[in-house]
């Protein structure tokens, strides 16, 4: 956290005698500082703190930007170069990892994300990659189509009430990249998926995960073998 991030928003007291940290505190910025979206929606509401009203405005590090309440919901501010699709986190794939979970990457400031990954190598040549949502392991359905380039051949794979979308994306040893939409991850709807996954341009995947659960991370892994390099970029998309 940077030198002006902020953990609460406190409500001081008549005659109450004030600290020097919190004056500082107080006079470093006239708008809350947060390191993340999850230490802005904790600062507010709680035992000393600041009711969340309309009108609250903050300024969040992880993704540069600020923000104010309109009485329901954050919406963001700027800066003005900020475009429909706002940068959230970015993940380092290790090395032979069997999986790479993404924390906090869903939360109620976006109904809907963009998630791209390029793995660097994929020990099992050819391998399904799978996609699962927070701890949830059971109603998954979707399907996949499976062009392989050196038949042309179109193939198809399909999850039916699985633990996961098994399918999600594919790779090969050196080669893996997918541009993913979800939506309404962190929404008490079910979560939609599609993914343009690519060892070589040979498959595409739909499907939903049908309960109401509120997600907030997401978890990639191999059916066969492991992960080593390459990075996950997780960005949310503006709802106005």
């Amino acid at each position: 956290m940077g030198a002006n991030a902020q953990t609460t928003v406190p409500t001081f007291t008549a005659a109450q005698v004030l600290t020097a940290d919190q004056m500082n505190q107080s006079a470093r910025t006239g708008v809350p500082v947060f390191a993340d979206t999850t230490a802005r929606d904790a600062a507010f509401g709680g035992s000393g703190e600041k009711t969340l009203a309309e009108g609250q405005l903050c300024y969040l590090e992880s993704t540069d930007v600020v923000q104010y309440y309109n009485g329901s919901t954050w919406a963001t501010v700027g800066p003005a170069t900020a475009g429909a699709l706002v940068f959230i986190s970015s993940t380092t794939i290790g090395t032979t990892v069997s999986s790479v979970t993404v924390s906090n990457a869903f939360s109620a400031t976006y109904d809907n994300y963009m998630v791209t990954a390029n793995f660097q190598t994929i020990s099992s040549a050819g391998t399904l990659i799978g996609l699962q949502l927070g701890s949830t392991t059971t109603g998954y359905y979707g399907s996949a189509i499976n062009v392989p380039v050196n038949t042309g051949t179109p193939g198809g794979v399909a999850n039916n009430n699985s633990a996961s979308f098994l399918a999600f994306s594919i790779g090969e040893t050196n080669r893996c990249t997918f541009t993913a939409f979800i939506n309404q991850p962190n929404l008490a709807r079910q979560t939609q998926v599609t993914c343009l996954g690519s060892d070589a341009g040979r498959i595409a995947y739909s499907g939903s995960e049908v309960s109401t659960t509120q997600h907030t991370a997401f978890t990639l892994t191999p059916a066969a073998g492991t992960f080593t390099g390459g990075t996950i970029r997780v960005y949310g998309i503006a709802n106005s």
